[in-house]
């Protein structure tokens, strides 16, 4: 079983040809991701990497069956993109975009909660269900197929904390990496409850950021709710108080918001959290042995 996505997950390429769209595309096709088609508006009739390409997403679903959409379009124009695709019911959806305005993304937030799709970023680096499918930019040799969940808001950490877990023989069942922007889709919290609800899921990497209460608000529902164990670590720990640091929402703002407080919480609801993202691997191997 996995998280999101799987080998049976039917995808389609919003910003299919352009130069991103094109390179990550090729790379998800070789993993074995079954990319059915892609979307440029006014390319419709073309095809591109042996796809058809579709003027819009309606559009492409008058032909294919799809539940799956990841987003390679630019900044001024992905929250339509987005729109578009939770307008057509799209399960999944997943933006790789940074630099959205944050009015815009309030609006996609808004519209999210009265629909059936699942967002996962933007400014993320996807989805991967090892050995099954990827939808996103990360490095697939790096996963191995196995039993551990990973949820990251930075995309080098979630590379980071696979390669550790893959070098202590520990397989991954879906990695999610949810974004660091400071409006995005799917949250700490969220993932990690769909991790819980996975039965082939038997332990959660957690990794966090400064900034932002989603990781304290999923180390207390882990605290009351939780049923495996969790690894976490948060970086920024030297982070000065109101500078951003890399990701748009890493900003401290308040006590709560800092590394040092974050992993203070995360300790006092159960979960083990390591000082340096090097631990995270052998650290998970010694709990479940």
């Amino acid at each position: 079983m996995s998280v999101l996505i799987n080998k049976d997950s039917k995808v389609i390429v919003q910003g299919f040809t352009g130069s991103e769209g094109t390179f990550h595309s090729k790379e998800m096709l070789a993993y074995g991701t079954n990319i059915v088609a892609g979307v440029t508006p006014g390319k419709g009739g073309s095809s591109h990497l042996n796809r058809p390409v579709f003027n819009s997403v309606a559009d492409v679903l008058k032909e294919f069956e799809v539940n799956v959409s990841i987003i390679f379009v630019p900044p001024r124009f992905a929250s339509s993109a987005i729109i578009e695709a939770i307008n057509s019911n799209i399960e999944v959806i997943v933006c790789i975009t940074e630099g959205i305005p944050t009015k815009d993304m309030i609006l996609v937030k808004n519209m999210l909660q009265t629909s059936r799709s699942i967002l996962i970023g933007p400014n993320c680096p996807g989805l991967i269900t090892p050995g099954e499918a990827k939808v996103g930019i990360m490095p697939g040799f790096i996963h191995k197929k196995g039993r551990i969940g990973v949820v990251s808001r930075s995309g080098t950490l979630t590379y980071e904390a696979v390669d550790q877990l893959t070098k202590a023989g520990l397989g991954q069942s879906t990695c999610i990496g949810i974004g660091g922007d400071p409006v995005i889709g799917t949250t700490t919290c969220d993932a990690v409850r769909m991790f819980m609800k996975d039965d082939d899921t038997e332990g959660i990497v957690l990794i966090g950021e400064i900034g932002g209460p989603m990781e304290n608000d999923a180390a207390n529902w882990i605290k009351e709710h939780g049923t495996k164990p969790v690894v976490g670590f948060i970086a920024g720990q030297t982070a000065p108080k109101g500078r951003k640091m890399g990701h748009a929402g890493a900003i401290v703002g308040g006590e709560g918001d800092t590394a040092i407080a974050k992993m203070e919480i995360m300790r006092n609801c159960g979960i083990v959290v390591v000082d340096s993202p090097a631990d995270i691997g052998e650290t998970m191997k010694q709990i479940l042995n």
